[in-house]
């Protein structure tokens, strides 16, 4: 990530982008202060689009092929130990 005083990226704008599509955003800062990021769009949009619930997340998720999900049962197979503490 990268750090340009306003003035300086100003006057660098092109190279700003550039690093920004590449994927590295690129921070400006004024009087020693940050105060913006240039990211690139599709980064925007991911920050930006509506929340999607855990199941839509997951369901999206870049699983591997051979991914599977084990079945669910209502009675677990082992038997629980449950104990009280002092």
């Amino acid at each position: 990530m990268s750090t340009w005083q306003l003035q300086r990226a100003k006057q660098h704008f092109s190279e700003v982008v550039r690093a920004a599509e590449a994927g590295e955003p690129q921070i400006i800062t004024r009087h020693g202060r940050d105060v913006a990021v240039v990211i690139e769009y599709e980064g925007y949009r991911n920050l930006v689009e509506a929340p999607r619930s855990f199941k839509e997340y997951l369901e999206q998720a870049p699983f591997p092929d051979d991914f599977t999900v084990p079945e669910r049962t209502v009675h677990p197979e082992r038997e629980l130990e449950w104990s009280l503490r002092d």
